[in-house]
C-alpha cells in the first residue's frame, strides 16, 4: 500500500514539471511569433543576416569581387541551414571572420621624416642603423606617395632593444602594432589556419592580427624567429615563405578562410639573437640589420635617460630624493652589468631603488596616509566631546561648569595643535633626507661585483699573449698561455687544455706548425719546437672557448717561449692564420675593440680585410687606440718583437 502511494505521488510530481514545461515552452513560441508578427523581432537566421550586411556596407566597394561573391554565397547558405545543425555553427562564424577584416581599410601613414627622427630617438638611444632604415622607408613612401611593406630582421644578443624598437617604429609610422612570437611554434596551423572541416578551427595568426588592428596595413612584430620548431603538424619554417615573400604575400591564403588576402603593405619585423639558426630560404626573403650592443658610453646615456626615470617613477620615488653618482652608475656598468644588452642594468637599477624605497620608508619619509587618519579621527573624538559638553550643559544649566569646559577644550585643542605642527615639521625634515648612492657604497645595494679586471697581468711576461674574443654577452680579452714541460732529442709535442672546442685546437695545431717554421726561417740552428714538449692553455677553463681567430695569438705565444722574448706591452691582436701564413678576417670587431678600452690596451692588430669594420664604428670607441691591419703574420712578428729588440 506505502509502495503504491509512493509510485502515485512521483507520477504527479512528473507530470506536473512536463505539463509546466510543455506551458511555457508553448507561450514562449506563441510570444515569438506574435512579435515577429508585428515586427518588434525578426528570426536568429534574419538577424545574423542583417548583422553581416551591416558590418559589409560601409567597406562594401574595398572588398575585392571574389571575397564578395564568397560571403553573398555563405550569406544564401545560412538562410536555407536549420538553426539546430552543426553546418550553421560552422557557416556562422566563417561569415563572422569574412566581415570582420579590414578589407582596403588602411591606417593614415606619417610621412614626415623628422617627426619620425624624434619619435625613435625618444623610445631608444642609439641604434642607428635600425633608425637610418626606417627613416629611408618613410623617405621612399613620400616621394612615391605610398608605402610598401617590407620585411626586416633585427639581430643581435638578448637584451639591446630589438622587440622594443618595433612599438616605436610603429609609433612613428603611425602604424597598427601586433606582435606575436614564433619561439617554440611547431604547427603549421598557428601560420596558416586550420580546415574550416575540424572541429574548433581557427584561421592563422596573420588573419587573427588583420582582425584585432582593424587596417590591411600594420607593424607585425614576429618574435624570435631564429627559435621556429619542427614537429608532427608540419615545418613552420616553410609555412612562413609565403608570409615573409614580397612577391607571394599579396595573395596570401589562409586554409581557414580560403580567400587571398593582400598583406603586400604589412611592414614586418622579425627578431633572432642567431640569424645562422634561421632556414637559408627564409633569410634570403629578410633585409638583415644587426644590432652589436652598447658600449659603456651608450649604457650609461640610456641608464641615465631612459631606465633610471622610469624605474624612479615605477617604485613611486622623487627624484629629490635619491641621486645616483656617475661614478656608481659607472661601477655598476663595469663590475655587474658587462653583457651586450640593458636588460640585466636595468633589474640591477630596480633593485637599487628597491632597497632606496625601503630605506625611504623605514625613516618614515612617508606617514601622510596615517596621519591624516589619526587627525581625522581626533577631530571625530574633539567634536563628540563638544557635544557632550554641550548636552551636559543644558541639563545641569550651570554657568561655572560649561566656561570652565570650553577653556579647558580650548587649551586642549591649542595643544594637540602644537604637537600636529611639530609632527608636521618632523615629517618634513624627513622627507628631505636625500638618498646618495655612490660608488663606495654600491656594494650595499647591489651585493659584490659579478666581473672583476680581465686583465691578469700588467706586463705579459713569457709566453703569454692577450688576445681577443667575442661572445655573447659581448667581447672580452683572452690570454694565450705557453709553458715548456721538458726538452730532449725528438721530443717536440703540444699539449691543449682550457676547455677548448674542435675548431680551436686544429688552430693550435696550425699555430704550432707555423711557429715551428717561422723559427726556423729566423734561426735555422734553433731546434727547440722540434726537442721540446709545449704546453698551451687558455685560463677560463670552465668557460668552453671556440673558434679561429685565436690562431696568430697562438703563433706568438709559442714564440714568445722559444725565443725568450715577452711581446710589447699594452697589445692584443685576433686573427685567423692559416699554414701559408696568411691572416683572415675575423667577427665581432666592435665587442673585441671594446674589450680591449675596457683592459686598456693602447695597441690592437686586426685583420686587414676587417679595416671597414673597424671604420664604420663610432669615433668615441676608437679613441685613443693604435690599430694595425695585417695581412701577413711577418707584420705581426714585426709589431710584437720589434720594440723589444730596440729597447734590449
Amino acid at each position: 500500500m506505502e509502495i503504491s502511494k509512493i509510485q502515485e505521488s512521483i507520477a504527479k510530481a512528473i507530470e506536473e514539471k512536463i505539463s509546466g514545461e510543455q506551458r511555457r515552452y508553448l507561450l514562449n513560441e506563441q510570444l515569438k511569433a506574435i512579435k515577429k508578427e508585428l515586427g518588434l523581432e525578426t528570426d536568429d537566421k534574419t538577424a545574423l543576416s542583417a548583422k553581416f550586411r551591416e558590418r559589409l556596407d560601409p567597406k562594401k566597394e574595398k572588398i575585392p569581387p571574389h571575397v564578395l561573391q564568397v560571403i553573398e554565397e555563405e550569406l544564401t547558405k545560412l538562410q536555407l541551414l536549420e538553426a539546430s545543425s552543426s553546418e550553421f555553427n560552422v557557416t556562422r562564424n566563417y561569415l563572422d571572420w569574412l566581415t570582420a577584416l579590414p578589407w582596403g581599410e588602411y591606417s593614415d601613414e606619417n610621412f614626415d621624416v623628422i617627426q619620425a627622427q624624434k619619435i625613435l630617438d625618444e623610445d631608444h638611444y642609439g641604434l642607428t642603423d635600425v633608425k637610418e632604415r626606417i627613416l629611408e622607408f618613410i623617405a621612399v613612401g613620400k616621394l612615391r606617395g605610398t608605402s610598401q611593406g617590407k620585411i626586416i630582421c633585427l639581430s643581435g644578443p638578448p637584451g639591446v632593444g630589438k622587440t622594443s624598437i618595433g612599438r616605436s617604429i610603429a609609433r612613428a609610422l603611425n602604424r597598427k602594432f601586433y606582435r606575436f612570437s614564433v619561439g617554440g611554434l611547431s604547427d603549421v596551423a598557428e601560420i596558416k589556419g586550420h580546415r574550416r572541416t575540424y572541429i574548433g578551427a581557427m584561421p592563422g595568426k596573420m588573419v587573427q592580427c588583420l582582425k584585432s588592428v582593424g587596417t590591411a596595413n600594420p607593424l607585425v612584430l614576429i618574435d624570435e624567429i631564429d627559435k621556429l620548431g619542427r614537429g608532427h603538424a608540419g615545418d613552420p619554417a616553410s609555412a612562413m615563405l609565403e608570409l615573409l615573400d614580397p612577391e607571394q604575400n599579396a595573395n596570401f591564403l589562409d586554409h581557414y578562410l580560403d580567400v587571398p588576402i593582400d598583406l603586400s603593405k604589412v611592414l614586418f619585423v622579425c627578431t633572432a639573437n642567431v640569424i645562422e639558426m634561421i632556414p637559408n630560404p627564409l633569410l634570403d626573403r629578410m633585409e638583415v640589420i644587426s644590432i652589436a650592443g652598447y658600449i659603456t658610453d651608450e649604457k650609461m646615456h640610456i641608464a641615465r635617460d631612459y631606465l633610471e626615470k622610469t624605474t624612479r617613477e615605477a617604485c613611486g620615488i622623487k627624484p629629490e630624493q635619491v641621486e645616483v653618482t656617475d661614478s656608481a652608475l659607472l661601477a655598476l656598468i663595469e663590475n655587474y652589468c658587462r653583457e651586450a644588452g640593458v636588460r640585466n642594468l636595468q633589474k640591477q637599477i630596480e633593485k637599487i631603488y628597491r632597497k632606496i624605497a625601503l630605506q625611504l620608508v623605514r625613516q618614515g619619509g612617508y606617514i601622510e596616509p596615517l596621519f591624516d587618519e589619526v587627525k581625522a579621527e581626533s577631530n571625530s573624538v574633539s567634536d563628540g566631546s563638544l557635544i557632550e559638553g554641550a548636552e551636559a550643559e543644558s541639563l545641569e544649566g550651570s554657568t561655572d561648569v560649561n566656561e570652565s569646559a570650553m577653556e579647558a577644550e580650548i587649551v586642549d585643542s591649542s595643544n594637540k595643535e602644537t604637537v600636529e605642527a611639530e609632527k608636521i615639521v618632523e615629517k618634513e625634515a624627513k622627507k628631505v633626507e636625500r638618498v646618495l648612492v655612490d660608488s663606495s657604497n654600491l656594494v650595499d645595494f647591489v651585493g659584490k661585483p659579478v666581473f672583476h679586471a680581465d686583465r691578469i697581468y700588467e706586463q705579459t711576461p713569457i709566453g703569454v699573449v692577450m688576445g681577443l674574443a667575442w661572445t655573447a654577452m659581448g667581447g672580452s680579452t683572452l690570454y694565450i698561455e705557453t709553458s715548456q714541460i721538458e726538452q730532449g732529442e725528438g721530443k717536440g709535442a703540444l699539449n691543449l687544455t682550457g676547455q677548448l672546442g674542435d675548431v680551436m685546437k686544429e688552430s693550435a695545431q696550425i699555430a704550432h706548425t707555423v711557429a715551428r717554421a717561422i723559427l726556423l726561417d729566423k734561426d735555422p740552428e734553433n731546434l727547440y719546437f722540434a726537442n721540446t714538449k709545449v704546453h698551451l692553455h687558455v685560463p677560463a677553463g670552465a668557460t668552453p672557448k671556440d673558434g679561429p681567430s685565436a690562431g696568430c695569438t697562438m703563433i706568438t705565444s709559442l714564440l714568445s717561449l722559444a725565443m725568450n722574448k715577452p711581446v710589447k706591452k699594452d697589445l692584443a691582436m685576433t686573427g685567423e692564420v692559416t699554414l701559408t701564413r696568411k691572416i683572415l678576417p675575423i667577427g665581432g670587431v666592435k665587442e673585441k675593440t671594446i674589450a680591449a678600452r675596457r683592459s686598456d690596451v693602447k695597441t690592437i692588430i686586426f685583420p686587414s680585410a676587417n679595416r671597414r669594420d673597424f671604420d664604420e664604428l663610432a669615433p668615441n670607441v676608437k679613441e685613443g687606440i693604435e690599430v694595425h691591419f695585417v695581412d701577413d703574420y711577418s707584420q705581426i712578428y714585426d709589431l710584437a718583437f720589434d720594440c723589444t729588440d730596440k729597447a734590449q
